[in-house]
C-alpha cells in the first residue's frame, strides 16, 4: 500500500489536470449559487412582505412560505451540484482508490448490504430505512474487505400518530475477514457511560444494558476507559482482545475524531465509524487545490484501508478452525 506522501504526490501530480478542470466547474457553481441565491432571497422577501401586510407576519402562511423557500433552495442546490459530485468521484476518488491498492474496486452508487450491517450486532434496533453509497470492495494483503457510507434509520410515532425518523447510524461501515471462526459474538462499543459518570456508576450502567450480553471486564485500564466490551463468552473475548490487539485498537481510535464501534462475528470484523456525513462528497465552498482539503480525502481513504495494517489482520494471528 502506498504511503501518505506517495498518495499526496499522486493527488497533485497525476490528478492535477482533472483537479483544475473540476475547480473551474466548482467556481462556476458558486457563481450560479450566488446569482440564484440572491434572486431567490429578493423574491422571498417580496412575497413575505406582501403576505405579512395582508395576513400578518406571524400567520401560518408565513411559516409555509419559509419552509417552501428552504425546500426549493435545497432541491436547486442538489440539482446544481449533482454533476460536479459525480465527476469528482469518477475522476478523483476512483483513481485515488486504485493508487492505494490495485485490488480495490469502487462503486459510488452501491453500499454494504443491510444483512452485513445487521449481522454485526453493533446496533440494537430495527431498521426502517437503509441507504448508502461510495462502496469499496477488494483485498488488502490478501484480506477481503468492503466498506461504504451507510445511513440507517428507524421510525417512531408519537401519541398523536405523527411519524418521526431517527438516525441509528450515519458514517463509514467496514467489514473484513478475520483469521479465525469465532463461536460467540464480541461487541466493543465506545465507553460513554464511564466517561460521563466515572468508573463506579458508569460500570453499573453498562451492566444494566439489557439489550446486550454480559459486560466483559479486561485488565487494560486504558482500553477500559475508551471501550466497553459485551459478549457471551468471556474466554473467547479475551482470546480475541489480547494485549497487542487492545493496544492496536486504542492506537486506531486515537487517529480518529469520531466514535468507533467494533464487533467480531463468525470470521469477520465489523467496524462502524460515525462521521455524520458522506465521506467522499466534494466540498463546494472549498478549493479542491487547497492542501487541507486534499488531505481530508487522502487521510480518510488511507486510514480506512489502513485498518488492515493497523489491526494486523493480514498476519495469521490464528488459524481458522
Amino acid at each position: 500500500m502506498k504511503s501518505l506522501s506517495e498518495l499526496t504526490d499522486f493527488y497533485y501530480k497525476e490528478l492535477y489536470p482533472s483537479l483544475t478542470e473540476l475547480e473551474e466547474t466548482r467556481q462556476g457553481i458558486i457563481s450560479q449559487i450566488q446569482w440564484y441565491g440572491g434572486m431567490g432571497i429578493v423574491v422571498f422577501l417580496l412575497v413575505a412582505l406582501w403576505s405579512g401586510q395582508n395576513f400578518g407576519f406571524f400567520h401560518p402562511l408565513m411559516l409555509a412560505i419559509l419552509i417552501g423557500f428552504l425546500g426549493i433552495s435545497a432541491i436547486v442546490y442538489r440539482w446544481m451540484t449533482a454533476g460536479y459530485a459525480k465527476d469528482f468521484k469518477t475522476k478523483i476518488i476512483t483513481p485515488l482508490i486504485g493508487a492505494i491498492d490495485q485490488h480495490l474496486l469502487y462503486n459510488p452508487e452501491f453500499m454494504v448490504s443491510q444483512h452485513l450491517f445487521e449481522r454485526s450486532n453493533l446496533f440494537q434496533h430495527s431498521i426502517d430505512r437503509y441507504s448508502g453509497n461510495d462502496y469499496v470492495k477488494g483485498s488488502i494483503d490478501g484480506v477481503p474487505i468492503e466498506f461504504s457510507d451507510i445511513k440507517a434509520e428507524y421510525q417512531t410515532r408519537d401519541s398523536k400518530g405523527r411519524t418521526q425518523w431517527h438516525t441509528l447510524f450515519r458514517g463509514l461501515f467496514l467489514v473484513a475477514e478475520f483469521n479465525k471462526e469465532f463461536k460467540s459474538c464480541t461487541v466493543i462499543l465506545p465507553d460513554v457511560a464511564e466517561k460521563m459518570f466515572g468508573n463506579l456508576i458508569g460500570g453499573w450502567l453498562q451492566s444494566k444494558n439489557l439489550s446486550r450480553e454480559n459486560v466483559i471486564q479486561l485488565d487494560d485500564p486504558e482500553f477500559e476507559k475508551q471501550f466497553v466490551v459485551y459478549g457471551s463468552d468471556p474466554i473467547e473475548a479475551r482470546y480475541i482482545l489480547s494485549h497487542s490487539m487492545m493496544k492496536r485498537l486504542i492506537d486506531f481510535k486515537r487517529k480518529l475524531s469520531h466514535p468507533v464501534s467494533i464487533s467480531f462475528v463468525h470470521n469477520h470484523i465489523h467496524i462502524g465509524i460515525e462521521t455524520d456525513k458522506d465521506l467522499f462528497e466534494p466540498a463546494i465552498f472549498k478549493s479542491l487545490l487547497d492542501y487541507t482539503q486534499a488531505m481530508e480525502y487522502i487521510l480518510m481513504l488511507r486510514n480506512t484501508i489502513g485498518i488492515i495494517e493497523e489491526l494486523k489482520l493480514n498476519e495469521k494471528l490464528w488459524s481458522k478452525s
